[in-house]
């Protein structure tokens, strides 16, 4: 049941508010937005699973939510409050109505066995309250940790019910210049940390993702992504700053059904979805194109904006996608690889708009560019490329630290002073400059249009005992490509112990047993692939079960965390081999004892071991 709508009297500028939140009121006071769907939730595609949220029924909920906040007075504005509700509408509603009450909200994912990272959000946060499912509360119940069982813990339900009247309190929402939101960053590198976000600066940031990909009421988008931080959250607030409906379902029902996600855009007729890069392969192999259903034919024709983000974005991934879907409608013209971070409120920057792009993709390394600098149409954004060590900027063609400045840019990490300055109050040597965001990523500007490439993060980059340096996706990427049909596509791992390079791969499910001859030659096959296209030796390979290697909400590797479990000796290795002869080093001696000690052992979760 697709939902069309026709608005040619639509001015993109306007309404402009301050705030996003300020945009509701404004479209559900409006006659042809009061009844038009802001967001619909879908579980799977039966018509009985889909809830819906007209813009004035959002407002309406948001402004009830906001007196059971305030009116409560378990709460006052100012507040800090944690919210830990499943994907779904509710945690719309509650995100909004936290803004339109002046709190400061938390959202997180809620977790349901290790409650590290919660116990080290509310120790950094200090929340007054944690608003939460009602059967989520009653298992924190039977945790019997003292830590989340020290504020209090107040229902979603309890709060949509109040019956308080709104103009019985006084309340202004947030200002453009207060911090409404605290964004945690994926953690890909190290341990998550929270952004501080203000109410202006996230409406800088989707107004300009607004106009970036052209979005409007007439805009359908669809999205399984978090969303609780990143390009999921950005996409509730772009979807009210453009008027537009957004389709959503949960990640995991993604991931159990990637068919889902194409029969969402067919079905709905969407126009823009953003997708993470990794996905691509695994909707390829998962997405059931290659078998006849009739029932939910595919058509992608209408998509305008493939918006692809986790960078960097492999051109081969995106060819292949462009291949197996250009029967289906889909057009070269709608792919639009883009930049984010949450240190920026996520969104940066993308390669081009749907009607300038070019009849073949630029690249660099095998790589498809984030942004046209050559073209920056945004007078009040700033990207530069600065060599991390000297603090200079660099000429194109030389890779660097990429440096944002912009209104869009959030105030700092709470509790961490030192690290806010070092990161977003950057500035050039030698020269007179604005404040800059450290954004952490390397990149590369090539050619006369000036497109900027993001080629990896700066942390994870491995020199190699030649003295070059070679980011571990490229490394990743040749592995996996030497066996696509037993290793998990986006669930391998390169990185260093001592001298020597490691690459750590998922095996997929299968039905039956694997021998061990078949998965020395994948280790083998491993070994010789990466070295035949990128050059690069590899000393120890490990092939592990499914859903070992670690990674983030949104999908990004954790390198460093994959690392330190299979030092630990924390992994189900299927099988492991070391190639060569151990390389020393003298730059840390515990680590490489400590690394030989490791390899030697006999573990029992090691089926088979060549060293």
């Amino acid at each position: 049941m697709p939902y069309e709508y026709k608005y040619e009297n639509y001015e993109p500028l306007f309404p402009d508010q301050p705030m996003v939140d300020l945009y509701l009121p404004v479209w559900a006071r409006l006659p042809r937005f009061r009844s038009k769907p802001a967001f619909i939730w879908v579980e799977d595609m039966q018509p009985t699973t889909h809830l819906s949220l007209s813009y004035e029924q959002l407002n309406a909920s948001v402004d009830a939510i906001c007196c059971g906040l305030l009116g409560s007075l378990q709460v006052q504005r100012g507040d800090t409050v944690l919210l830990l509700c499943s994907p779904g509408l509710h945690l719309v509603e509650l995100l909004f109505g936290c803004q339109r009450a002046g709190l400061l909200s938390v959202p997180m994912i809620p977790p349901k066995q290790n409650y590290e990272h919660l116990k080290r959000a509310i120790s950094e946060t200090k929340p007054k309250a944690v608003i939460a499912d009602p059967h989520y509360i009653s298992t924190i119940g039977d945790t019997h940790t003292h830590t989340l069982q020290s504020i209090p813990w107040i229902s979603i339900d309890q709060v949509k019910q109040y019956k308080g009247k709104v103009d019985s309190l006084t309340y202004s929402g947030c200002n453009a210049d207060e911090v409404y939101l605290v964004q945690y960053t994926s953690g890909a590198t190290g341990v998550p940390k929270p952004v501080l976000v203000t109410a202006g600066s996230a409406a800088h940031n989707v107004r300009t993702a607004r106009k970036a990909y052209d979005l409007h009421p007439n805009s359908r988008i669809v999205s399984w992504l978090p969303q609780y931080h990143d390009c999921g959250l950005m996409f509730l607030l772009l979807t009210i700053v453009s008027g537009a409906t957004c389709v959503l379902t949960s990640p995991s029902a993604f991931v159990k059904r990637p068919r889902l996600w194409l029969e969402l855009l067919s079905e709905f007729k969407a126009t823009c979805t953003p997708v993470p890069s990794f996905a691509l392969p695994l909707v390829i192999k998962r997405g059931g194109i290659h078998h006849h259903q009739p029932t939910s034919p595919i058509n992608l024709s209408p998509l305008k904006n493939l918006i692809i983000i986790n960078e960097p974005i492999h051109s081969d991934s995106v060819q292949e996608f462009l291949r197996t879907f250009s029967p289906f409608g889909l057009a070269p013209s709608s792919i639009s690889p883009s930049y984010g971070l949450a240190e920026n409120c996520t969104f940066v920057s993308t390669a081009w708009r749907s009607d300038s792009v070019c009849s073949t993709f630029p690249t660099h390394n095998k790589l498809l560019p984030v942004a046209r600098l050559g073209n920056m149409e945004l007078e009040d954004m700033e990207i530069m490329i600065v060599n991390e060590e000297t603090l200079e900027a660099v000429e194109d063609g030389i890779e660097g630290e990429i440096w944002v400045a912009s209104p869009s840019n959030a105030s700092g990490y709470l509790g961490h002073p030192c690290l806010t300055r070092h990161v977003f109050h950057a500035r050039l040597r030698n020269v007179v400059s604005k404040c800059f965001l450290r954004t952490g990523d390397r990149g590369i500007v090539k050619g006369e249009k000036r497109y900027l490439f993001v080629t990896g993060r700066c942390q994870d980059v491995m020199e190699l005992q030649n003295g070059l340096k070679v980011h571990p996706h490229y490394i990743e990427t040749a592995a996996y490509n030497t066996c696509t049909n037993f290793l998990r596509g986006g669930c391998l791992a390169a990185f260093k112990v001592s001298a020597t390079v490691v690459l750590l791969a998922e095996i997929r499910r299968l039905q039956e047993d694997v021998d061990t001859g078949l998965l020395k030659r994948i280790c083998e096959g491993i070994k010789e692939g990466v070295w035949k296209k990128e050059k690069v030796e590899v000393g120890w390979v490990v092939l592990v079960e499914t859903e070992s290697v670690p990674k983030t909400t949104s999908g990004k590797l954790k390198r460093g965390k994959a690392r330190e479990k299979l030092l630990a000796g924390e992994l189900i290795i299927l099988m492991e081999i070391r190639f060569g002869k151990d390389v020393k080093t003298t730059q840390n001696p515990w680590e490489d004892n400590l690394t030989n000690s490791l390899l030697s052992a006999q573990t029992p979760t090691t089926l088979i071991s060549l060293l």
